[in-house]
């Protein structure tokens, strides 16, 4: 037995933080290659590189900036509101310092894939017709004003968690059906609305292969998203693992049947979108419940996600390119409202606090585009709209010839 050298070594568990490790680089496969492989199948071929360049910067930026001031905030040792500016550029934190049983370094890092995944899942609302100016200086805003300050208050402290303004027991999100989803799905449908729809909406997706292979890695990313927000190799981690598993395969099949008797036929791009529908509604409660009530709620996101999809397109004429709030803002939702039903959550925590983020997601998306429509212009003009942005504004080609 390898002796203990001092009480750092003898309270990190190395077990936990290689699973940690794993998971980091799990959920960044998530937004690169995953998420851009998704997005980028499903816009016109003119405009893959875009979404390809979208993925990619806010992944630097925002890693910059979590590092910079982000972390501090969603994770400091702050008030009741924010975690303060203690943890700028990682002050205090060295090799010897843990959360809990694992190196903060690697805490940091964890969380840090998470804060560059939720706005880069915004990005398909508006695709295919927004600067690529607007959507960086957006990113940047919105990471520091809406999700570190929502991961704040949900789990690192603040006043929706637990001894907060629920009592003792507060809000249980168990990895971001709030934080991620329903954040990056409203602030999705806010940006839809202010920007307005596409001049051409008839567009097919380009390369389906190319969302398939990114829903895949996606789904085997999701392993790390949700096992790893146990924060520990134990069977908290194993049983999510189960959940996210069964709820995305319920959400697939139930799309797919629903689809069927909608339309006669069912299509790859549906069979993904009801995967990451049933997904998203997996990740709040994947360390909360059973496999069975995970199979269960897959089924019901792969038909009420479907539903506000066609909601929004047919009946409101909302332009949301790629169904971020059908499938991620509700998905995240039907989560989060699950564990209320269950019992295993207070309705008024859970309830309560799905309302106020969404209040606080609305308010300050709006508030920061407003901002920045006053210093740049959000929309690409309609000769590039039609153009395509790979060639408008970036002045490359995916393809020798568009299709």
């Amino acid at each position: 037995m390898r002796e203990v050298v001092n009480e750092w070594e003898w309270n990190m568990d190395s077990g936990d933080s290689a699973w940690l490790m794993a998971s980091t680089a799990l959920v960044l496969f998530m937004t690169l290659p995953g998420l851009a492989l998704f997005y980028g199948g499903l816009v016109r071929a003119s405009n893959v590189l875009s979404i390809f360049l979208q993925c990619f910067a806010i992944t630097f930026v925002v890693s910059l900036l979590w590092f910079a001031l982000g972390y501090s905030i969603a994770f400091g040792d702050g008030s009741a509101v924010w975690g303060g500016l203690g943890n700028a550029f990682l002050a205090g934190v060295g090799q010897d310092t843990l959360r809990g049983t694992i190196p903060e370094n690697l805490f940091f890092l964890f969380q840090m894939t998470f804060a560059i995944i939720t706005p880069a899942l915004i990005i398909g609302a508006f695709a295919e017709r927004v600067r690529f100016t607007f959507v960086i200086a957006f990113s940047c805003f919105w990471m520091l004003l809406v999700f570190c300050p929502i991961a704040y208050w949900v789990w690192g402290g603040g006043f929706l968690g637990d001894n907060g303004i629920w009592g003792e027991t507060g809000v249980r999100d168990f990895a971001g059906g709030i934080v991620v989803h329903v954040t990056a799905g409203v602030a999705g449908l806010v940006l839809a609305i202010m920007i307005g729809r596409r001049i051409d909406t008839s567009q097919v997706p380009h390369n389906p292969g190319y969302a398939l292979i990114g829903a895949g890695m996606l789904w085997v990313g999701w392993f790390g998203f949700n096992g790893g927000s146990a924060l520990a190799a134990n069977g908290t981690a194993a049983s999510a693992l189960a959940v996210t598993h069964v709820a995305a395969v319920a959400g697939a099949v139930s799309w797919c049947l629903w689809e069927a008797l909608r339309t006669g036929k069912i299509t790859l791009v549906g069979a993904i979108t009801g995967t990451i529908a049933g997904l998203a509604t997996a990740t709040p409660t994947a360390g909360y419940i059973h496999p069975v009530a995970g199979m269960i709620s897959g089924g019901i996101a792969g038909i009420v996600c479907q539903e506000v999809q066609m909601l929004l397109r047919a009946r409101l004429k909302i332009d949301d390119s790629l169904d971020v709030f059908a499938v991620h803002g509700i998905g995240g939702s039907l989560g989060i409202l699950l564990l209320a039903a269950l019992g295993i959550a207070p309705a008024l925590a859970q309830v309560g606090s799905l309302v106020i983020c969404i209040v606080w997601t609305v308010v300050m998306t709006y508030a920061i585009a407003q901002l920045l429509r006053g210093l740049m212009p959000m929309r690409v003009t309609p000769e590039e709209e039609v153009q395509g942005l790979d060639i408008a504004v970036h002045g490359e080609r995916a393809y020798l010839l568009d299709s």
